[in-house]
């Protein structure tokens, strides 16, 4: 299995523009991330682009006199090593104390509740069903 490599607080912000608008030139990158936040510089947003791509999340094609960046690495399987890492390092790979935190230190609306209660009646009901066992 393929290691999906680990990217920075500020690398997921580059590649959240990424994900949402690929493929994309650095120009409309830096475009959209200044949009939302001034403070950006396009050699910093440029330096980002090439430190993803090194890291292989990130890999580009030339066009005219342009760079055209596209995803390696899917938003989903980033998400899902970001969240084992935090539930490794922070609940030492437990997800009940990590739920149990989040739940009694989060106001929760009666339809975030529900939608729990539906989430984890679904998967108990996937694990009593055998075709659906991994």
């Amino acid at each position: 299995m393929k290691k999906t490599p680990r990217i920075s607080e500020t690398e997921w912000e580059v590649m959240k523009v990424i994900w949402a608008q690929a493929p994309c030139t650095a120009g409309e990158i830096i475009e959209l991330l200044t949009r939302a936040d001034p403070t950006w510089h396009p050699k910093t947003v440029k330096a980002f682009l090439n430190r993803l791509v090194k890291k292989r999340v990130l890999g580009f094609r030339k066009e005219g006199r342009a760079y055209l960046y596209r995803p390696l690495v899917r938003e989903s399987e980033c998400v899902a090593a970001a969240s084992e890492s935090f539930l490794a390092r922070v609940f030492g790979g437990s997800l009940k104390p990590m739920l149990a935190h989040f739940v009694e230190r989060r106001r929760l609306s009666a339809t975030e509740v529900k939608e729990l209660r539906e989430l984890l009646e679904k998967r108990e009901a996937g694990s009593r069903d055998p075709s659906k066992q991994r």
